[in-house]
């Protein structure tokens, strides 16, 4: 069996405004236990982003920066890059090797937000690629 990348990801999107403050998305993360957020489309943003707990480590943390002084716009990636929801999972993990990248927004067939992957929902899948078909997740 194939798995693709709608048999794995979070089909919850949790999104910040590009204004807030990166103390208030941290806040946003902590609360729901998730190390991405994606970054609304405003008139002054465009585009969706997407602002990931290695963004705030890389750019807040390891440059002594204030996080309740910098905007999440000024952190951010944009324009996010994003995957299919009918590709193949290997396919997925190859390309999030080769950007060094650990989150993935999930589009459907018509370009619109469905959810996020991340690698570590790859523990999961390869746990059950692992497995006997037809052998339960316990």
């Amino acid at each position: 069996m194939e798995f693709k990348v709608r048999d794995w990801m979070v089909d919850l999107i949790v999104y910040v405004d590009p204004e807030s403050s990166v103390s208030d998305a941290l806040a946003i993360m902590r609360r729901r236990y998730i190390h991405s957020l994606i970054v609304q489309k405003t008139k002054t943003n465009p585009e969706y982003g997407i602002l990931t707990s290695t963004d705030i480590n890389d750019k807040i943390i390891a440059l002594n920066q204030n996080p309740s002084t910098v905007r999440v716009r000024e952190i951010m990636t944009s324009p996010i890059l994003s995957v299919k929801t009918d590709l193949p999972i290997q396919e997925c993990a190859q390309i999030m090797k080769q950007k060094h990248i650990h989150h993935l927004p999930v589009i459907d067939e018509k370009g619109s937000l469905v959810g996020m992957i991340s690698a570590t929902d790859f523990l999961v899948a390869a746990e059950a690629m692992g497995r006997e078909p037809g052998h339960r997740l316990t």
